[in-house]
């Protein structure tokens, strides 16, 4: 009896040590999707930059372009900013970014400050199209089709990495 509550105990034990191990070779960033391979939402919002107007995804139809969610208020979105900027620079798909819960005023005066790297900039006040994107928190980054399809999202800000190794390549296959 006393063999098989030892023999219980360490396989109990392994198993922790197992999750353990599988949990700190996880990404974060890799939460999987479900909207992946699904039409991206649609909606139609007023812009934030340049003043007037409205953005909707079917604006974009039939072209490859990444969705950038972003705040001011999100220091994470500070911390991507800087490759946001780069990658404008060197403009491989337009890139709208999608203002969630803040006020257009402080986007723009972030936007002023910090340089705007966005071809367009959709107000998200609500938050009510993020939920539809499946937003977790920002910044968070979208790479849609020509036939407005979600084939990537990147939880959280965008590295050198994640640009450079996963979504230039991606974005250079769907623009052929």
């Amino acid at each position: 009896m006393r063999r098989a509550w030892v023999i219980a105990i360490v396989v109990v034990f392994a198993g922790l040590l197992g999750l353990l191990d599988a949990g700190l070779h996880h990404d974060p960033h890799l939460i999987p999707s479900p909207l992946i391979g699904k039409p991206a939402p649609m909606f139609t919002a007023p812009l934030v930059e340049p003043i007037g107007g409205t953005f909707s995804p079917a604006q974009l139809k039939g072209k490859v372009w990444l969705l950038n969610v972003w705040a001011s208020w999100c220091v994470s979105c500070r911390e991507e900013h800087p490759l946001l900027l780069a990658y404008a620079h060197d403009k491989h798909v337009p890139l709208i970014g999608l203002d969630y819960k803040d006020s257009a005023v402080d986007a723009r005066h972030w936007l002023a400050e910090a340089g705007d790297p966005y071809d367009m900039v959709a107000a998200d006040a609500s938050g009510n199209i993020g939920i539809n994107y499946g937003v977790y928190g920002v910044p968070e980054t979208f790479l849609i089709d020509r036939d407005g399809t979600i084939v990537y999202k990147q939880i959280g800000p965008l590295t050198v990495n994640v640009l450079k190794n996963t979504l230039l390549p991606m974005i250079r296959r769907l623009s052929q």
